[in-house]
């Protein structure tokens, strides 16, 4: 059983057969899906899923808290399951490959206080851009 789908079972999610297989889907490390891609891999395991039902079933687990929705640039966002370790993403800015990283030290110390303006900061997100090794070598 997946960390995701322990968690929703925590939670007490109402486990439908479509809403296990979205779960399922979002299993794993550095998974970054678009809901394209989270339906396209559902139809392989339940072929009557449809779109909307992905949709529904991926706003709940953002609105639950138990997956990110991750905007990285103007590409369609991403569904991430890793929403209970803190981390930042290493994005490639040719293919869009997204990976969890986790540096050491803390975001919000890299913001001196004379930058934030008055400001109460809570959280920092930060990405870090570059090629990875498929596009280096295409």
């Amino acid at each position: 059983m997946s960390d995701l789908l322990a968690r929703l079972r925590v939670r007490g999610w109402r486990m439908t057969a479509q809403r296990r297989v979205v779960a399922e889907v979002l299993d794993g490390d550095h998974v970054h899906l678009t809901a394209d891609e989270v339906h396209a891999r559902a139809v392989k395991r339940l072929p009557e899923i449809s779109r909307a039902t992905v949709y529904n079933a991926l706003g709940e687990l953002v609105s639950l808290g138990e997956v990110l929705e991750v905007s990285t640039d103007r590409r369609a966002k991403r569904y991430d399951p890793n929403a209970h370790r803190p981390h930042q993403h290493l994005v490639c800015a040719r293919c869009g490959a997204i990976r969890d990283v986790h540096p050491v030290g803390d975001p919000l110390a890299a913001l001196p206080r004379t930058e934030r303006f008055g400001f109460t900061v809570s959280e920092a997100e930060v990405t870090y851009r570059g090629v990875c090794p498929g596009c280096v070598t295409a």
